[in-house]
């Protein structure tokens, strides 16, 4: 089964810049927001000893946003690696749907205890492979 999560996020006033638009670094909380509640569900019962950490992400912005819109961020499971999977995000309008900003971001599984990357937990790894989108 492909899953994607979606959320939607209102633009406040303070996440524009002076010409009036979503700041670009805005983006990046509003993908941020869209990958933890994403993390609630793949991962549930996650111990506080493991965390995932991002290693590399990217951000393409496509089109402009503004103060009062809502915007719907699409997420899922690209890449899944040994220890480390990519997460893909759309990032749209969540009225007209034109999109606004394409991201993804890679994550590695880190272990507190250990103090180093860690091979992705089996139960995790399941979770990511449901939510795996085909191309």
């Amino acid at each position: 089964m492909t899953t994607t999560h979606e959320i939607e996020v209102y633009v406040r006033f303070c996440e524009t810049d002076a010409v009036g638009h979503v700041n670009n670094t805005s983006h990046f909380l509003y993908l941020e927001e869209a990958r933890t509640k994403l993390f609630k569900i793949l991962y549930p019962n996650r111990s506080s000893s493991l965390s995932f950490l991002i290693v590399s992400i990217q951000c393409d912005y496509v089109a402009q946003a503004y103060a009062d819109e809502t915007l719907k961020v699409a997420s899922h499971v690209s890449k899944i690696g040994t220890k480390s999977f990519t997460i893909s995000q759309i990032l749209s309008n969540a009225n007209t749907g034109k999109i606004i900003a394409t991201a993804s971001a890679v994550m590695v599984c880190y272990s507190h205890v250990e103090e180093k990357t860690v091979i992705i937990p089996p139960d995790l790894r399941m979770n990511l492979e449901e939510h795996l989108f085909a191309k």
